[in-house]
């Protein structure tokens, strides 16, 4: 049980790298837009938190308020990705400052993650 939540994590620190990764390379190039991997990166974010927030293996202690923090902020991201996108696909531009919120509260969501014991 023990390998299959590290495999948990891991794909977890991948579906960070695959949110922050792809909102950085949209702000390199100063291009203020959200793509389809963003979400991707956020849906399998949010699946592997959910695995990562049940009690198992069974020893194991969890920091619910920690881990509820951390929902209430993934789910803000996925609010602003959804707002973004719906008007990006109307057409109209997006607004930098959800652009620019969305790699502040994934930079915040890692920070509570590895700073807060």
């Amino acid at each position: 049980m023990e390998i299959l939540r590290h495999v948990v994590v891991y794909l977890h620190i991948i579906a960070f790298a695959i949110l922050f990764g792809s909102w950085l390379v949209e702000a390199v190039a100063r291009r203020v837009r959200f793509t389809p991997l963003m979400t991707w990166g956020l849906v399998l974010a949010f699946l592997t938190a959910l695995a990562l927030g049940a009690p198992w293996p069974a020893g194991i202690e969890l920091n619910y308020v920690k881990l509820g923090v951390k929902l209430v902020i993934l789910l803000i991201i996925g609010a602003i990705l959804g707002f973004g996108g719906a008007r990006q696909r109307k057409g109209k531009p997006l607004s930098p400052v959800l652009f620019w919120s969305v790699g502040i509260l994934t930079l915040v969501n890692a920070g509570i993650a590895v700073l807060w014991r």
